[in-house]
């Protein structure tokens, strides 16, 4: 007989347990199970990003990036300092280039200010020089608020909190349908099958092909986009201190190439954000015809490729050519050369994408009945993940208000 649970998480990254370990931290002895169709936690977006904490800066006020970033910061440096879990808050500048980069950053500044930043600051170019003294800019802001951490760590962390409430977690069980069943559902795995009354999807890169197995609607499409890596090599480490940032196009939901130092001293440099033809594919040669079907197969797929491929055509580029990659990078860093760059790792970002080709930059959870589909959780998604944890346990306390 199938195993009955009052809640099924599908998903074990950072933000499906996140996600069952404040469910279970508000119902303690719930009967909770998370499916992840790998060998562990963590495996694709959550293992594969560069490991910063993000500040809420660049998110428009009142939305879900905004206030889910701002109280998952504070949640999440909360859960690490009592779990000893490492991090370190290390400040980052956003350094403007050129002129025309001005009105950019002064956006980004107020938004800022908005969210509750009240420690960020404008700086000129000598106190630019000061933080990051090989870094090119004529104006900044400086972010004290911004960290560097391990998300694998802290995922691991989470998952071992669940099996401490008494949680479960099954791994190498992909989910391959999920039947409705009057007011429970049923959810097959390649090994198995279970019952539970509430399903929750946190599936990232596959979120919308679960949401379908659900017969929840689903207007968006998860198109996948590849960011490589470059590191510096260790001798020129000292090029970078924290993190700089370049001033983003505020038409394109990236942040651009940018230099992060990571716990372990080494400094990463990227991403850029190239179209990928498999969801889980780390490599330039990956290829899925049915990941790379269900793309060319979305209208909203040509609607954004009509608005954007001259930056398409260039991230390509960069993607096959070190030079022009490190074209890109000697804006903030003039001093970096080719020889100074060895190849990094790689992640692939869920982007949801609707029928009239808009990319959805704001994160989307939708419930409906007793199913909830985290379709769209970008970037700051693992910094706000415990406040992403505690919005689908509030979605769902209705089921057990007694």
């Amino acid at each position: 007989m199938s195993k009955t649970y009052d809640v099924i998480i599908a998903g074990a990254g950072i933000v499906g347990l996140a996600s069952g370990l404040k469910i279970l931290e508000a119902r303690p002895g719930l009967k909770l199970l998370v499916l992840e169709k790998e060998n562990g936690p963590a495996m694709h977006q959550t293992g594969h990003n560069s490991g910063v904490i993000h500040s809420g800066i660049y998110y428009k006020p009142g939305s879900l990036k905004a206030k889910n970033c701002i109280h998952g910061y504070n949640l999440l440096l909360s859960f690490c300092r009592k779990e000893e879990v490492p991090f370190e808050i290390c400040g980052k500048i956003i350094a403007a280039t050129d002129k025309s980069e001005f009105a950019g950053l002064e956006a980004i500044y107020e938004k800022g200010i908005a969210n509750g930043l009240c420690n960020i600051r404008r700086i000129d170019k000598d106190e630019l020089k000061e933080l990051e003294p090989h870094a090119n800019g004529i104006k900044g802001i400086y972010v004290p608020y911004t960290g560097i951490i391990d998300y694998k760590t802290v995922a691991s962390k989470y998952a071992e909190k669940i099996l401490t409430y008494g949680g479960e977690i099954k791994y190498e069980n992909e989910i391959t349908s999920v039947k409705q069943k009057s007011s429970s559902f049923e959810v097959i795995t390649k090994h198995s099958s279970f019952n539970t009354k509430i399903f929750i999807n946190c599936c990232g890169l596959q979120s919308d092909e679960v949401a379908k197995q659900t017969g929840s609607p689903v207007s968006t499409r998860i198109i996948p986009f590849r960011g490589e890596y470059y590191k510096l090599k260790p001798e020129k480490n000292y090029l970078v201190k924290n993190l700089i940032y370049p001033v983003p196009d505020p038409a394109f939901p990236f942040l651009g190439v940018h230099f992060t130092r990571m716990l372990n001293g080494e400094v990463e440099a990227g991403p850029n954000a190239v179209l990928s033809f498999k969801k889980e594919g780390y490599n330039k040669t990956s290829f899925s015809f049915s990941d790379s079907f269900r793309t060319f197969t979305w209208g909203g797929f040509y609607k954004i490729a009509a608005r954007y491929y001259k930056t398409g055509f260039g991230e390509f580029y960069r993607s096959y050519n070190k030079k022009a990659f490190v074209k890109a990078l000697q804006r903030l860093l003039p001093e970096i050369q080719e020889e100074d760059l060895v190849k990094g790792g790689s992640g692939v970002r869920a982007q949801a994408v609707d029928k009239s080709g808009k990319l959805i930059d704001d994160f989307l959870i939708s419930s409906t009945g007793n199913i909830v589909n985290v379709i769209n959780a970008p970037s700051p998604a693992a910094t706000s993940s415990l406040a992403i944890g505690e919005t689908i346990c509030n979605l769902i306390n209705k089921f057990f208000i007694s």
